[in-house]
């Protein structure tokens, strides 16, 4: 706990969104874990774990595609739901663009505790296997994900949802880049 003892007091609270199943202290969590195990784990031990906090969520939408008009729209008022959880709380700064039928949701951060925290402690390799995960949790809602940066390399985390039949994927080619962060071009 000394990692946390001065730092970002305004996280917590019954009522922080961000503090669900994989959120901002489960992914410090996991920055410990890999501080004290960092010999003998793994990066893809670490996306794992944090694959199992998030999916469960997700996999129980099964029913969700992100293809569907319909559930389309229903995704973009939750971006902006959370946007104002965001700025109530002001621990992730977010912005989402507006809604447009024929085009992809776009949303971004450009501050995440968990980015600031790998920052200021020295766990930013291990940020691709929290990140990552992001990618898995759309596809089980028959969507992708188009990122080209995150706040941890760059100054904003990006988010283009589409529908996964939705041509602008293909415009988009997914890879792995250097550090191991899920990305696109």
């Amino acid at each position: 706990m000394d990692f946390l003892s001065d730092w970002r007091t305004d996280l917590g609270g019954k009522r922080n969104f961000h503090n669900g199943v994989g959120g901002t202290y489960d992914c410090i969590a996991i920055m410990c874990y890999y501080d004290v195990c960092r010999d003998v784990t793994t990066f893809r031990e670490i996306e794992e774990m944090e694959g199992k906090l998030i999916l469960p969520t997700f996999r129980k939408l099964k029913f969700v595609d992100c293809n569907k008009p319909f559930w389309r729209k229903l995704m973009y008022k939750a971006f902006v739901r959370a946007k104002s959880g965001c700025d109530k709380w002001h621990d992730y700064e977010m912005s989402v663009a507006p809604y447009e039928t024929d085009k992809p949701i776009y949303y971004e951060f450009t501050a995440c505790p968990a980015a600031e925290f790998a920052k200021r402690f020295g766990f930013t390799d291990i940020m691709p296997a929290l990140c990552n995960v992001d990618y898995a949790s759309m596809e089980l809602l028959h969507a992708k994900l188009v990122r080209t940066t995150t706040c941890v390399d760059g100054c904003r985390c990006d988010y283009t949802i589409c529908g996964d039949k939705d041509p602008y994927v293909k415009e988009h080619p997914e890879y792995r880049d250097e550090n191991g962060y899920r990305r696109n071009k």
